[in-house]
């Protein structure tokens, strides 16, 4: 049997696979013709076996069976073109896996070591250091020679050891650590000081409209958030820890996988937070480029690709870093997705000074601009434009304008530099229509004629931005230094890049969540918004580092401004299970008490993933250096091990006179949560 022969029974044959041959585009797909080869697919041998002209060809026995010669068959298919009227793979470009586009299957994601976890994230310093101390038994030389036998207790610190937990092994810890949290230190903050929180304000449907700043764990507070305003949040705005390879790192866990640690943070947070949007709420992401790719990736697998609205970059360190190690990096990015592109908007950036100072001309409607009738660029000459090159007539005595010849008319043409014929951008029909908008003008190349640009008081944000205003050091650093807010806060970003953001995916009342709050611009940025357009937007704020009341709280009063009586914020924080185990402590009056006490708190308060806590227990407290020393100096160091600890408290748990909370705290959480 002849080649050609051979390849038409092929043909045939393999046309009755349906996942080979697409009728509709005609399209055959060889890639899957060999992979389903080299899966030995039994559908598809089948197929040819039952063929006697294939069997023969392809097939050898092996007493009573047939082995199918698959490189024979794939050797055959290449070298004579089996199809080669039809393309291999379909008429489109993108992603492919052998058998289909990626695309078309929606489950585009990217996978990574503990995907399956929650993170609890308890970083409790910028740095991510726990604080511990460790029995040094070595000494000196000139110590040995004094006779000394030990050293005292040395203070150590190390990174912070997170607990992964799996969403199927561990569901009942999820659960319980994702649970509605109590809350405690109720305070509300307005320009001249501190107020008790008697109420909590809600409009007509019962959602609370409150400035919110709220200490404690991101990821448990989004859960405890989710009770009050789920389907609320129009926009949320997140600047998260970023994870670069250098001293910038300002995500800093004690773990071999920097990189998963990171994905899965962000992904726990993430989805939280896209259950409190709105159906036409958006997320804002800062990320500068190291981990730019992967967090668009997550995040296109949160929101679904399609309604990923953009990535914006910006120019945040003029200067550039002088210590990049190739090119000197001068930008970040903020990547922006919708919960829904379809009901999504947003709106006009502000036009800057310099801008508004171009509309100089004003009349009855508007202030404007004069642009040239006359197109430049493409398409700007007769032979393109035929329609658009005609000669318009003006009587400078009169300024009245013309299509139509006539005396006392000066003849005015579209001539470009270097005498070159141009066009007009308006046709006859819009000039005419338009006559109120046109002016002529002498010039020194004669009469020129000109549109007027009206003045629009905004324009479509860019893809890039850059300015001095967003410069991160002029004014993030320096303007916390100018507060006196300076020392313990790294990298803020400017508020006028906050405030830009804000004016173009927010509107005047909307609810903005900012959970990775670090030193409060986001607040800083909606308050000085409302009062520049009158707006009334609230901020939710969400920290869990120390700082939140040296810096973050401190800039959001001072941000209040002092003509405005009425703004005021809600400050609380989730109440932590160790806060009465401090107070125990603190009150033993010995050392035997301390011991006794702290055997029972290690057992209570989940310590154990933390091994010195052992070594401190078993062996450190017992030596004879640690028992002479001061009854407070001892109890900073189980304050010390006990800190280490960062459980909080259930809602449903809170009354349990254990946990120590105030029923002043207990009326606040329930009205918190509606209940009251």
């Amino acid at each position: 049997m002849k080649t050609k022969e051979y390849r038409a029974i092929i043909e045939e044959i393999l046309k009755k696979d349906n996942r080979l041959w697409d009728k509709e585009k005609k399209e055959f797909s060889r890639p899957y013709l060999f992979y389903l080869i080299d899966k030995n697919d039994e559908r598809l041998i089948e197929l040819l076996y039952e063929s006697k002209e294939i069997r023969e060809k392809f097939f050898t026995k092996v007493k009573d069976a047939y082995v199918f010669k698959s490189n024979e068959f794939k050797f055959f298919i290449e070298e004579h073109k089996v199809f080669n009227s039809f393309t291999s793979y379909a008429n489109r470009i993108g992603l492919y896996d052998g058998k289909e586009f990626i695309m078309d299957r929606r489950d585009v994601v990217i996978n990574f070591p503990f995907k399956d976890c929650i993170l609890e994230g308890g970083q409790t310093t910028e740095e991510g250091i726990d604080t511990y101390f460790e029995y040094d038994e070595r000494v000196t030389k000139a110590e040995e020679k004094k006779g000394w036998k030990a050293k005292s207790y040395n203070k150590k610190q190390a990174k912070r050891k997170e607990i992964f937990y799996n969403e199927i092994l561990a569901q009942d810890e999820i659960d319980r650590l994702l649970d509605e949290k109590a809350f405690i230190n109720w305070k509300r903050y307005t320009k001249n000081g501190v107020e008790r929180v008697k109420a909590i304000n809600r409009d007509e449907n019962g959602l609370i409209k409150e400035n919110l700043v709220i200490k404690g764990n991101n990821l448990l507070a989004l859960h405890s958030l989710l009770h009050q305003f789920r389907g609320q949040i129009n926009l949320i705005y997140i600047d998260p820890p970023y994870n670069p390879d250098s001293a910038a790192n300002t995500f800093i866990y004690n773990n071999s996988f920097n990189h998963s640690t990171w994905l899965t943070f962000i992904k726990n947070r993430v989805e939280a937070g896209k259950e409190l949007l709105s159906d036409d709420g958006i997320l804002c992401m800062s990320i500068d480029h190291n981990e730019l790719f992967y967090a668009g990736v997550l995040l296109d697998e949160i929101f679904g690709r399609d309604n990923r609205i953009g990535v914006v970059a910006v120019e945040t360190n003029p200067g550039g870093r002088s210590d990049s190690k190739f090119f000197a990096t001068s930008n970040e990015f903020f990547i922006v997705y919708a919960k829904d592109i379809n009901k999504a908007k947003i709106n006009d950036l502000k036009l800057e000074d310099h801008e508004l100072k171009e509309y100089k001309y004003e009349d009855n409607i508007s202030r404007y601009k004069l642009v040239p009738l006359r197109r430049t660029g493409s398409n700007s000459t007769p032979d393109k434009r035929p329609n658009l090159c005609f000669p318009i007539y003006y009587n400078p005595d009169i300024d009245d304008i013309s299509l139509e010849e006539k005396e006392g008319y000066v003849k005015i043409m579209p001539m470009g530099a270097n005498s070159v014929m141009r066009v007009w951008r308006w046709s006859k029909e819009k000039i005419i229509n338009s006559l109120d908008d046109i002016e002529v003008k002498m010039t020194d190349e004669g009469y020129s004629v000109y549109v007027k640009d009206r003045i629009r008081y905004g324009k479509k944000p860019k893809t890039m931005w850059y300015g001095k205003k967003y410069d991160a050091s002029s004014h993030g650093t320096k303007l916390l230094q100018k507060m006196k807010l300076s020392g313990t806060f790294s990298y803020p970003k400017s508020l006028y890049l906050i405030k830009d953001i804000l004016q173009v995916l927010s509107d005047k009342d909307s609810i903005i969540l900012d959970f990775f709050a670090g030193s409060g611009t986001t607040a800083h940025a909606t308050l000085e918004l409302n009062y520049e357009d009158s707006g009334n937007r609230k901020f939710i704020l969400v920290e869990q580092m120390d700082y939140i009341e040296s810096i973050t709280v401190p800039r959001v009063q001072q941000s209040i401004d002092i003509k405005d009586n009425s703004t005021t914020f809600i400050y609380f924080e989730l109440a932590k299970w160790n806060e009465k185990a401090k107070e125990e402590i603190l009150n033993c009056s010995s050392l035997e008490e301390l011991k006794s006490l702290f055997t029972s708190l290690c057992d209570k308060y989940y310590l154990d993933y933390n091994v010195r806590v052992n070594e401190f227990k078993n062996k450190i407290i017992e030596e004879e250096e640690f028992k002479m020393l001061p009854l407070e100096e001892q109890k900073r160091m189980f304050l010390t091990m006990l800190d280490l600890n960062q459980l909080y408290v259930q809602k449903t748990e809170m009354e349990d006179k254990k946990y120590g909370i105030s029923e002043e705290d207990q009326r606040l959480t329930r009205m918190f949560y509606g209940e009251e």
